[in-house]
């Protein structure tokens, strides 16, 4: 095989092997909840324990993102990669073959340590394998991304009702599992390569050992992305409330409008890469993702029975800052060794602040008694992304960023 033919099928599996990794990085999160009334009739399930597993996710993602780059450096990209998917199979059984709390709460650990890395090594391998479709190849993930939250609760209740919860938690793990096929054949690639062109190739290549936390690059996406994440976690927690006591709709209506919340993001994952890669300065999308929140919580707060579809469409196009948060991660590094140091920084900070969401919004609620200071907080959450934007927007790449 000619060496153009070896590059084009290494670039096909790499294709292959980001979108099915992109779908399988949500699934697990969004398999657990339309199915545990069917789960609490095996194993008791108290309303604190169900909150914890409702944390876990951002928690377990901030975490073991951070460990991320020591691991890379000591293993290699894809070599991590293979053992974050192994984890995220294994979790999944462990919830699927779960008999009691602890034990449900350990698979969801694994699985979602597992998601933690993964979630972090994207940006660097999309910097890796296709440097010169870094637009292109984030929106492409994005938006598997977003694919993979929608299905699992479209076909959770159906396959449980069938088959049972337990075969309807454990299925992930099996995607998840034949996810790693195509990264174990990258991995075998890039050992022969390695020993091709160095005898002494065994080791896994150098990561990028700066400091990013004295980056003011690396601080101000953190910023923006743990301010997107904080008012989308915030919200699927708590809008179907918010709109029914403060708009006046049904319980149905509001969970078809916290379904056209999420369906929001499935533009903003296809285009804003693309255009973040073709643009000079992101200012512009970041200070429309900032006016949308703006423009949405200002909506409910003033009028929000006269037009609440749009106040929520507003507010649902706001997260058009986390497909851009990951893009940057690219665009802003030189290599991606770079990307995973810069990547495992703003996402470990950004999902930990993220989780802070939920908590801080149920805490103004009660202790105002309404919803007026929550959605304040959260439009301002989601303004101060215009502030950090102007940082953001310049061309400053992390590892030149450094030497100056």
């Amino acid at each position: 095989m000619s060496e153009t033919a070896r590059r084009r099928a290494g670039g096909v599996l790499a294709l292959v092997g980001i979108v099915v990794l992109a779908l399988n990085l949500r699934t697990s999160v969004a398999a657990l909840s339309p199915v545990v009334d069917e789960v609490g009739a095996d194993i008791p399930l108290s309303a604190a324990g169900l909150g914890i597993l409702g944390m876990l996710p951002p928690l377990c993602f901030a975490a073991f993102g951070l460990l991320t780059p020591p691991l890379q450096r000591r293993l290699g990209i894809e070599a991590l990669l293979v053992v974050a998917l192994a984890a995220i199979g294994v979790g999944d059984v462990v919830r699927g073959l779960a008999t009691s709390y602890p034990v449900l709460l350990l698979g969801s650990v694994i699985t979602f340590a597992g998601m933690g890395v993964a979630n972090v090594l994207l940006p660097p391998l999309t910097k890796k394998y296709f440097p010169q479709r870094i637009g292109l190849m984030t929106s492409v993930y994005a938006t598997a991304l977003a694919i993979g939250a929608t299905v699992p609760p479209l076909v959770a209740v159906p396959v449980a009702d069938a088959a049972g919860w337990r075969f309807e938690l454990s299925i992930w793990g099996v995607l998840a599992v034949a996810t790693m096929i195509p990264w174990i054949l990258l991995l075998v690639r890039e050992g022969r390569r390695a020993r091709a062109t160095d005898p002494e190739a065994d080791v896994p290549e150098r990561a990028w050992n700066g400091r990013v936390h004295r980056s003011v690059v690396a601080w101000s996406l953190l910023a923006m992305f743990a301010a997107t994440g904080f008012n989308a976690y915030a919200m699927f927690a708590w809008m179907p409330e918010v709109l029914t006591d403060v708009a006046g709709v049904t319980d149905q209506q509001a969970g078809a409008l916290l379904s056209l919340f999420a369906v929001m993001g499935l533009p903003a994952a296809l285009l804003v890469p693309v255009l973040a890669a073709r643009m000079r300065s992101v200012l512009p999308l970041i200070l429309t993702g900032s006016g949308f929140y703006v423009a949405g919580y200002l909506g409910l707060l003033l009028a929000p029975s006269s037009a609440i579809w749009l106040w929520v469409a507003l507010i649902g196009l706001g997260p058009l800052l986390f497909p851009l948060s990951l893009a940057l991660i690219s665009l802003r590094t030189r290599t991606h060794e770079g990307a995973v140091a810069l990547s495992a920084f703003v996402q470990g900070g950004g999902y930990a602040l993220s989780a802070l969401g939920p908590l801080l919004v149920g805490v103004l609620h009660e202790a105002t008694g309404a919803w007026t200071v929550p959605l304040v907080v959260l439009g301002a959450v989601g303004a101060s992304s215009a502030i950090v934007g102007v940082v953001v927007s310049r061309p400053v790449l992390l590892e030149d960023e450094r030497r100056r």
